[in-house]
């Protein structure tokens, strides 16, 4: 009879507890078939487990686990829990009572505590494991995406069951997302963040088919990996999923720590990482991670107010070492939004110090990290304009102005149009008669800086000297538009402004308005410094009206 009991036990199906497929064993194993067995409990009750005060443990665990049996054949995987923990209670040596148990909490995709189970039960069966429960061992490994300690389990199912379907089957399974983990970590090896993105879906694929939940480890890889390619919005969202499954987890905490930091929010960013250790106090890289953060947020706001303070130089010294304190690692997104906005800085700065060619490398490689921001975008755009590279900075503008509304106010966006529109006049003007490059002048130059450039090109190109006719002529012409405020004003917006429009040379008393004492400079040293307005303009000795280009006063 014992001998029958125990074929129909092995008989059992592996999904269901030991025993739980027999409807003949009660207790031990011991009795007879005319023994009626128990009745099943109710599915809305649970019948007392108490077992009798002089009742041998070993005995009563054994009826326990009937009981689980029932429950867990009944489909309350809760319940039946509930029995084979105190069967456990009364007979720990008993490996079968575990294994039970860890298929119940498989039953409930709780995969982690049925591994614990399953390995508490092979240590007890060390002398001789059974197929069973290295069967759910590995099934625990693979469902926790353990690839390497699940295929180790199977071959050593394997080694006692060659023929065992159900390992064959699991190791298959356990050889396919070997074969994608190798893939993930050699595509990280390479920098190659596409084809380990790949490698990782298919990962989570080979999991989420078992029913399982996905390894907080690879929740964290999938972080990293948005976090190098750079796809912000991505690497929130991935971030925000993980710590809604694993809030307490500092790993976690720490890289979603990482991901507002390389976004700029630096103070979030320290939150995170201060939970992080509240957790786990030797978090290494959560603490290193803490102590970048301050120092980033120290030097830039350093950055900022020697800037407001106009200590540029100062400023520019806070932010290179902001920089290199962020860096630029491919891992890290090339140092992501933060580094975008110290660049930003930077090449603001270096503006201001009239450093057009450094600043112009620091916008492109802030755009390049953040092609959105509109500070970066005006800066190069202003750039730009002073290298007169008017078509890029028409095109950098139009992004400005396309992108300002998200971060700007209102007067940012005024301003930019007003910007544009003077860029727009300005491409206009290459094309025709540049004034300003013709007076050698900037275009936020003062008016005494327009009499000056004109002083200095009319003793350049004034014929009587050798210069060039035509030249001398646009240098008056300019001078005629741009001492006139009204008239600059009207030129600088792309309105068609013509020099000599207006009475003659200039229209303003035949020399672009200058006063007499100005013209009695300027044609004294056409005359080697003498002479006033008489006697023509030092051209060899020839009269004022031997010289077609004298002018009458």
């Amino acid at each position: 009879m014992a001998n029958k009991k125990k074929g129909t036990k092995k008989k059992a199906a592996d999904g269901l507890p030991n025993g739980a497929a027999s409807t003949e064993a009660t207790g031990s194993g011991a009795g007879s078939s005319s023994t009626p067995p128990p009745p099943s409990p109710s599915p809305n009750r649970t019948e007392n487990t108490t077992p009798e005060p002089d009742e041998d443990p070993v005995v009563g665990a054994e009826k326990i686990k009937e009981q689980g049996n029932v429950s867990f054949k009944a489909g309350r995987y809760g319940e039946a829990i509930d029995f084979y923990t105190k069967a456990i209670e009364l007979n720990p040596a008993e490996p079968a009572y575990l294994t039970n148990r860890a298929a119940s909490y498989m039953a409930l995709k709780k995969f982690r505590p049925a591994l614990e189970d399953c390995q508490a039960a092979a240590s007890l069966q060390s002398s001789s494991p059974s197929s069973k429960t290295l069967l759910r061992l590995g099934r625990c490994q693979l469902a926790l995406g353990s690839s390497a300690a699940a295929l180790s389990t199977v071959r050593a199912i394997l080694t006692i069951e060659p023929e065992n379907a159900a390992a064959i089957q699991l190791r298959d399974k356990v050889q396919v997302l070997e074969g994608h983990v190798r893939n993930l970590d050699a595509a990280r090896v390479r920098k190659n963040w596409g084809l380990a993105r790949l490698a990782l879906d298919k990962c989570f694929q080979a999991i989420e088919s078992e029913g399982a939940e996905i390894p907080s480890e690879w929740r964290t890889w999938r972080i990293e990996l948005e976090l190098a390619k750079g796809n912000w919005d991505a690497a929130n969202a991935a971030a925000n999923d993980a710590l809604r499954l694993s809030p307490n987890s500092p790993d976690i905490l720490a890289v979603r720590g990482l991901v507002l930091f390389l976004s700029g929010k630096l103070p979030q960013a320290t939150q995170h990482v201060n939970s992080a250790l509240r957790l786990d106090p030797g978090h290494e890289v959560a603490r290193r991670l803490r102590i970048r953060v301050k120092d980033v947020e120290r030097l830039k706001e350093e950055g900022n107010v020697s800037f407001k303070s106009a200590q540029y130089e100062d400023a520019i010294a806070k932010y290179s070492e902001a920089l290199d304190r962020v860096g630029d690692a491919d891992e890290e997104g090339g140092g992501g939004q933060i580094r975008a906005t110290l660049l930003s800085n930077r090449a603001t700065t270096l503006l201001k110090l009239q450093r057009h060619e450094e600043a112009l490398v620091d916008t492109d490689a802030s755009l390049t990290l953040l092609p959105t921001s509109f500070k970066a975008l005006r800066t190069r755009a202003r750039i730009n304009l002073h290298l007169e590279k008017f078509d890029a900075a028409i095109a950098d503008f139009k992004s400005a102005v396309q992108n300002v509304s998200g971060e700007g106010s209102d007067a940012d966006i005024r301003a930019l149009n007003g910007e544009l529109k003077k860029a727009e006049a300005a491409l206009k003007r290459s094309k025709t008669k540049d004034y300003y490059k013709i007076l050698g002048i900037a275009r936020d130059c003062s008016e005494a800086e327009v009499k000056k450039g004109y002083r200095r090109e009319s003793l350049k190109h004034h014929p009587d000297k050798g210069g060039d006719e035509e030249k001398f002529k646009l240098v008056s012409e300019a001078y005629a538009v741009l001492s006139d405020p009204r008239r600059r004003e009207r030129y600088d917006l792309g309105e068609d402004e013509d020099g000599m429009n207006e009475g003659g040379m200039g229209g303003m008393g035949g020399m672009g308005g200058m006063s007499q004492a100005d013209l009695a400079g300027i044609f004294a040293q056409f005359s080697g410094g003498g002479g006033g307005f008489g006697g023509g303009f030092g051209g060899g000795g020839r009269s004022r009206g031997s010289h077609s280009h004298g002018f009458p006063f």
